[in-house]
């Protein structure tokens, strides 16, 4: 699988990433385990955590992976941490983003982060406060690099500008910010994406299927086995049924019969080749769900191809 850099940093992540956000609820360790397993046999690096996955039940499967299915060191980790609900008044302060942070080394029994995202935005706490935990994190080793969690473009700038000008720059200045992103959620073009560039930060997109949404499955109806039929995850899925949702599955549906391959490789290969993204991160039920995405690494979408789906899902 190809590598990419992460913006204007020197990390490099593959171009298409494994979240874990329903392991050990509903991915069992074992199929966790054949998941990785696949992943890293495929030559994918990004694995992509967080602290609210499952209470940090998903935190803890991955932690007992990479003691005895996967080596650490073949795997670039990026966790998310969120410091608790956004009425937490500590939610961005330096002591609570760095609670959450050795919560999840705890758990994953590592001694670091290679990518630590954060919610870098908190109009209670002052920017020099939010950085200041990042300036910790990675001179005490615990953090490599460090990234924000679904910013607005303009908030994105604000950090960005303001830890660029800081008394750390090097250290303290963003390299990723990570936002939904797919033909269903186009959104970040208008602000997110530009100001990124401008930057120098990279895109790691999730839900690049549109929460699953553009695999076609719900076409007739909600397989028993689907996300959407899962007390855990319908609301999520069912925010992406629409009717505009509908004509771009079927547009995506046109797309993958003309090019022999699955509608859920043509969803995941628009959004991976998008100008700014570095990684688009997928999740999947089982190792042979997680096999189909990976088939994505040897197609590129024709020009007319990726002209219509832009058309057919252009949010203006």
């Amino acid at each position: 699988m190809q590598r990419r850099p992460v913006g204007a940093s020197g990390l490099e992540v593959s171009r298409v990433g494994l979240g874990t956000m329903t392991w050990g609820e509903d991915t069992s360790p074992t199929e966790a385990a054949a998941q990785l397993t696949a992943f890293v046999d495929a030559g994918g690096t990004l694995v992509e955590t967080a602290d609210d996955y499952g209470g940090g039940t998903a935190q803890q499967v991955l932690g007992g992976l990479l003691r005895g299915t996967v080596p650490r060191d073949d795997v670039v980790i990026a966790g998310r941490g969120t410091a608790g609900s956004p009425a937490d008044r500590e939610r961005a302060s330096r002591g609570a983003l760095l609670r959450s942070l050795d919560t999840t080394l705890r758990r994953l029994g590592v001694d670091h982060l290679d990518l630590w995202q954060f919610p870098g935005w908190d109009p209670r706490v002052p920017l020099d406060e939010m950085l200041s935990a990042v300036q910790v994190a990675v001179y005490s080793g615990r953090v490599r690099y460090a990234g924000l969690v679904a910013p607005q473009g303009w908030q994105l700038a604000t950090v960005a500008g303001h830890a660029a000008h800081g008394p750390d720059p090097g250290v303290c200045r963003p390299v990723s910010a990570q936002v939904e992103y797919s033909l269903l959620a186009r959104e970040p073009e208008a602000e997110l994406l530009p100001a990124a560039g401008h930057h120098g930060l990279g895109v790691l997109a999730w839900a690049p299927l549109g929460r699953g949404v553009l695999t076609g499955k719900y076409t007739d109806g909600t397989p028993a086995d689907s996300r959407a039929a899962s007390a855990l995850l319908a609301s999520y899925v069912e925010a992406r049924r629409t009717e505009r949702s509908a004509r771009i599955v079927q547009s995506v549906l046109t797309a993958a019969d003309g090019l022999g391959t699955s509608p859920l490789v043509v969803a995941l290969t628009w959004v991976r080749d998008r100008p700014g993204v570095a990684s688009a991160v997928v999740g999947a039920r089982d190792a042979a769900q997680l096999r189909a995405s990976l088939a994505a690494e040897d197609v590129t979408l024709p020009a007319e191809i990726r002209t219509a789906l832009d058309d057919v899902s252009d949010p203006v």
